[in-house]
């Protein structure tokens, strides 16, 4: 497994981290021995949210590397606020909350620091230096040790990049979503902010669920790109699994790539092929990329 610095911060990630929002809580146990089986196999980096089941996802990801929490890299989010009744969510983007609600998280994950704190969101017209000024203090205060932005937004990226001292923005990247591609990336790469990668398999079409629109794509352009893919991984005798990764991971913005695995069998097909992703070189991404037409951010620029 490789291992990239998140930014300009001294945090290394493994290139491919658990997303463990895919945990679910009716399979605590299962999700602990998934956590444990990653962490065994060189992943060391764990992305979980407040938001996801209530905090229930913390508590898990908390108990499961309570053995080892030293030697692994802890993300969560904040900024959202489940409503009393259970029934959906506010966004709650305040320096207050921000340094009130940290205490909760810490709590959830068992855990006197989080390695990396990101706002689970964001708009343009949030208080931006406001909410900056709290994940400062977090840091002083030795609460998190840096901090970030999961988001999809180019104006609010630009703000936070501009104006803070984030060290990566989770966002979603895969053959089927290359919108990033058209500045972003090239962004964020100038200004040292890594880019965590989720959604490298595209809700699971690119392995194997049907085909179907996605965002700017009509379906028989999804399936053109997966037939793509599908001869790629044939005449390089990997699987598509393998070849999706490496494509994302071959970004040089990108530092980690997030996959949501939540089966014992998944976990075991990952261990098979976690040493054949590499890096891609031109030629390999022009036969990907073969009769596909590039993405745009359409909003938010």
């Amino acid at each position: 497994m490789k291992y990239n610095t998140i930014g300009q911060s001294s945090i290394a990630v493994s290139s491919i981290g658990l997303g463990c929002m895919s945990l679910k809580g009716s399979k605590h146990k299962q999700g602990v021995e998934l956590i444990r089986k990653a962490f065994d196999s060189g992943i060391n980096f764990f992305d979980t949210a407040d938001l996801y089941e209530k905090g229930f996802n913390e508590m898990l990801v908390g108990e499961a590397v309570q053995d080892f929490r030293k030697d692994i890299v802890l993300s969560t989010k904040v900024g959202n606020s489940w409503r009393a009744d259970g029934n959906g969510w506010d966004w709650k983007a305040s320096k207050h909350y921000i340094v009130k609600t940290v205490e909760s998280s810490l709590s959830r994950l068992k855990t006197d620091y989080i390695d990396l704190y990101q706002l689970h969101g964001g708009t343009i017209e949030d208080p931006i230096d406001e909410i900056i000024e709290a994940f400062e203090i977090l840091v002083d205060a030795g609460k998190i040790r840096t901090y970030g932005l999961s988001s999809i937004r180019p104006n609010v990226i630009r703000q936070y990049v501009a104006k803070s001292n984030i060290s990566a923005v989770m966002m979603q990247y895969s053959l089927l979503d290359r919108r990033l591609e058209e500045e972003i990336a090239a962004y964020l790469l100038e200004n040292q902010v890594s880019i965590l990668a989720r959604g490298a398999i595209a809700k699971g079409m690119l392995i194997n669920k049907p085909a179907e629109s996605f965002l700017q794509y009509s379906s028989s352009e999804v399936q053109h790109i997966i037939r793509n893919l599908n001869a790629f991984a044939k005449r390089h005798e990997v699987n598509n699994l393998t070849a999706a990764l490496s494509f994302v991971l071959s970004n040089e913005a990108v530092t980690s790539a997030l996959l949501g695995i939540n089966t014992p069998l998944q976990m075991s097909e990952f261990i098979q092929i976690k040493e054949q992703i590499r890096l891609l070189s031109l030629t390999e991404k022009t036969e990907l990329l073969s009769g596909v037409r590039a993405l745009y951010f359409t909003e938010h620029r």
